[in-house]
């Protein structure tokens, strides 16, 4: 199983759920964080007290998938999250294992 961690600008994500869910991806999550993608326009800059910097909220979306999806995956992501700029933002993959989270006690 692989995970996919993209670091995208915020504007661009509601299209890439979208189409990551009409390609079939389910085991998603995203949340707002700062970071230091250079930012579409002044709105969307910040500065940090806390880091010292300008930061923009970006959003960071994990994706799982099967190893088979995952030159899929990757396109649709670079595909709908591609903005104006040279650089849109971030993909990191790893390789991770699926545990489920039921009633039966650890083990058995």
């Amino acid at each position: 199983m692989k995970e996919i961690k993209a670091f995208i600008h915020r504007s661009s994500i509601a299209d890439v759920v979208h189409a990551l869910k009409a390609a079939g991806f389910r085991q998603m999550s995203f949340i707002d964080v700062q970071g230091t993608l250079r930012a579409l326009n002044e709105e969307e800059r910040e500065y940090s007290l806390e880091i010292g910097q300008e930061v923009i909220t970006e959003t960071k979306l994990e994706l799982f998938c099967e190893e088979a999806q995952l030159e899929s995956a990757v396109e649709i992501i670079r595909k709908t999250a591609r903005t104006s700029q040279k650089v849109s933002g971030w993909l990191y993959v790893s390789d991770t294992v699926a545990i489920a989270i039921d009633s039966s006690p650890y083990g058995e």
